[in-house]
């Protein structure tokens, strides 16, 4: 196996691990804050407070429909939703992280298998941490900004190491302006 493939392996390994986990300790129903409003504004489309949240509500709708009209099933599914995005902000994590350390860690003629595991060591420990930590983990069980919000700075940081890798290749300019669409997403959201 390659590097590459390797790496989203654990990236996507860690996702799924933290996705799991949220899944299993998500919001039964309605916390007892903001989440009640953005429940009801994205399962019927509506305004929320100030400054908005287009976006968020857009796809927490989706996540909404899958109640299958159930009404008491709706609060659970938009907090899948978080689940679910937080999880691919763990894996996207786990990729900056390992970007990081390969920037780090001076590379061998011949990469060892030394090598590799201090590489994926390091977006492992890094991006587990953050999955369990306390804040991370409360805003990933509850159908709240933050979650998503988390996932557009995770992507932007992934892109800004993917688009410094390729800088001076013809086309590298996708990644900027990939960088600036999600960075204009994540006004939405």
């Amino acid at each position: 196996m390659t590097y590459n493939n390797l790496n989203t392996l654990f990236g996507l390994a860690c996702g799924l691990i933290a996705t799991f986990v949220y899944i299993a300790t998500v919001e039964k129903t309605v916390s007892w804050w903001d989440c009640g409003e953005f429940i009801a504004c994205a399962y019927k489309l509506e305004v929320a407070h100030q400054p908005g949240a287009p976006l968020f509500l857009l796809i927490q709708n989706i996540f909404s429909n899958l109640a299958l009209g159930n009404t008491g099933q709706i609060a659970y599914w938009m907090n899948i939703g978080s689940a679910v995005c937080s999880g691919l902000t763990v894996a996207f994590l786990f990729w900056t992280i390992t970007a990081i350390a390969k920037k780090i860690l001076k590379r061998p003629q011949q990469p060892t298998f030394s090598y590799y595991l201090q590489l994926f060591a390091a977006g492992t420990v890094g991006a587990m941490a953050f999955s369990f930590s306390d804040t991370f983990w409360y805003s990933a069980v509850e159908s709240e900004v933050y979650a998503m919000s988390s996932l557009c700075t995770a992507v932007v940081f992934w892109a800004i190491f993917k688009w410094e890798a390729r800088a001076h290749q013809d086309g590298s300019d996708r990644w900027l302006i990939f960088i600036a669409f999600v960075m204009g997403l994540s006004i939405g959201v």
